[in-house]
């Protein structure tokens, strides 16, 4: 066969096929080329480590901003971890040795000198109209104390080892002693005062509050986990963000629709003249320990209550009777209680207003709080001004929270034979103007971080998401245990495979030994629940065996 013919063959049967492709491939005529004459470029990012972890602290928080519900909000917080952050924990009556500047930094407090309340207290109510209201109810009190202290017979009531403990058995005479004068107060002023008759009484309430702080010196595992690493060795020694979990057991709370007044303006919250006190050491020189959970935000109620703004708490002090004899920090350590559970209770109320850690409160929240053992009272008032307390702001954030203390004044003298003796009426003034501080409404957007129509779970329209976001929600709070612990690494890995590396022939199948931290896990990776052929929406034959999440 000749080469002429060969070529013409050939050509008949790959023109065809390269013309068609090249008139696929042909891109349609630009009409008019659109320039601008000044050039535009994209910014340009440092790519430094700190550059790169302070731009994810800031996508971090603006991923918790535009949420629209509260639980969400909440839930959002703990993504990053499945089995919990390693947090500090806070319990409410366990104050170590010298808590106070450490209580005061975590919660950027400035402690009023004076040991007295806000002035405006002192022109709250008319001196005359005070000494009738006092007057009318001192009796009622007196005869209510008598009672619980003599006429009660607790033998019979508490177990012998509540009997024979000085703090359990303070606690239980707080407790009785509280509530009667709750009673009383509520059922005697609510004729004057018509909000006493809306608020909502909570008795031993739920009180939980988790939030990050910044500028704590690194503890011995991040420092060194930086200092194995040649790209993080000189930021070893840098300052790190901790989470702190505080749980409040108070003995009851009052709560309205409406907020208390404010007693300063925000703006005077930035006065430079509001020390805070630095404490940057790891808190667990002081006694407190870490542990391991997710991070819940609990004021007692569940989001969508009517009645969201606390205004009077009562906490126990029975601690303080087997507190060691050689503390002596006894006004400073009631002080410190006073910050935590004003602050603990304060700032889950502002996360259900749609604020958290990651975004400041556009107005101020004011509590009142009380811790007594039933003879000895402190009166405590707390205005909320700021909850940004991270890295990127423990050091410029402006403004401060506020606390105004007494000190420990005595409702009696004592008790003796059915008789009590040295009553103060001062203490009974105070607790009358606590009870008549008025919530008011104020005309302000007091959600603004929440959606229009969307504000809670149950306000979601899709059944689906609505019961999957209610039900992990709430067993995510509940602080239950994972199904499947968390692997740990045994001692005899720490002592051949890690510290000494003798076993370099065994095989390499754990999460650790292959490079992936079990603790940085994120709470959204795992395998969805399955369904059953029978139960598949679409169909036994449909291939969507996987139930859908809702994580935000």
């Amino acid at each position: 066969m000749s080469l002429s013919r060969i070529n013409k063959r050939f050509c008949a049967r790959v023109l065809p096929v390269v013309g068609h492709t090249a008139r696929k491939y042909i891109s349609p005529a630009v009409e008019e080329i659109q320039s601008s004459k000044v050039p535009e470029y994209p910014p340009i990012l440092d790519v430094s480590y700190l550059a790169q972890k302070q731009r994810q602290r800031e996508q971090a928080a603006n991923e918790v901003k535009v949420i629209k519900t509260v639980e969400e909000k909440l839930f959002k917080l703990n993504i990053p971890r499945y089995y919990g952050w390693n947090t500090l924990n806070l319990e409410e009556g366990k104050i170590c040795y010298n808590s106070l500047p450490f209580a005061q930094y975590i919660t950027r407090t400035h402690v009023k000198s004076d040991s007295d309340l806000p002035s405006c207290y002192n022109d709250s109510i008319e001196s005359d109209v005070l000494n009738v209201l006092v007057d009318g109810i001192k009796d009622k009190i007196k005869n209510a104390i008598l009672f619980e202290y003599t006429e009660r017979r607790r033998e019979s009531e508490l177990d012998k080892d509540v009997l024979l403990s000085p703090s359990k058995l303070d606690d239980v005479m707080a407790d009785a002693v509280v509530r009667q004068i709750n009673r009383l107060i509520l059922g005697t002023l609510s004729t004057k005062y018509p909000h006493l008759l809306e608020v909502q009484v909570d008795y031993e309430p739920r009180i939980e509050a988790f939030w990050k702080v910044g500028g704590i010196v690194p503890t011995k595992g991040s420092r060194s986990a930086k200092i194995n690493n040649e790209f993080l060795k000189e930021y070893a020694d840098m300052p790190i963000d901790r989470w702190f979990q505080y749980n409040g057991n108070p003995l009851l709370q009052l709560r309205h629709e409406f907020p208390l007044k404010e007693i300063i303006p925000l703006s005077d919250s930035e006065n430079t003249d509001l020390n805070v006190p630095e404490f940057r050491y790891d808190p667990r020189v002081l006694g407190y320990s870490n542990k391991l959970q997710h991070g819940t935000c609990i004021p007692g109620f569940w989001p969508g209550d009517p009645s969201e703004f606390g205004t009077l708490s009562y906490h126990k002090r029975g601690y303080m009777a087997e507190r060691p004899a050689t503390y002596d920090d006894k006004d400073d350590t009631l002080i410190a209680q006073s910050i935590l559970a004003s602050y603990g209770w304060l700032y889950p109320q502002a996360c259900y207003q749609g604020f958290s850690t990651f975004q400041d409160v556009t107005y101020p929240l004011v509590t009142q709080t009380i811790i007594s053992n039933g003879q000895w009272w402190t009166f405590c008032v707390y205005q909320l001004n700021t909850t940004l307390l991270y890295s990127e702001h423990i050091d410029i954030n402006p403004r401060r929270n506020i606390c105004w203390a007494t000190k420990p004044m005595k409702l009696f003298e004592k008790v003796e034979e059915k008789q009590l003796h040295g009553f103060n009426e001062e203490v009974l003034k105070l607790l009358i103007k606590f009870y008549a501080n008025v919530p008011i409404e104020r005309a302000i957007n007091m959600k603004p971080y929440l959606g229009e129509t969307e504000k809670v779970i149950a306000d979601i329209e899709d059944p689906e998401r609505r019961e999957w976001l209610e039900h992990n929600y709430k067993y995510l709070v509940s602080k239950r245990s994972r199904h499947r612990l968390m692997p740990e690494i045994y001692n005899w890995e720490w002592i051949y495979k890690i510290n000494h590396k003798t076993r370099p022939l065994d095989r390499r199948d754990t999460k650790w030994e292959l490079g992936k931290p079990i603790i940085n896990r994120r709470l959204d990776d795992h395998t969805p629940q399955y369904i059953p052929k029978a139960l598949r929406p679409e169909g036994p034959k449909s291939k969507n065996k996987w139930a859908k999440t809702y994580y935000p």
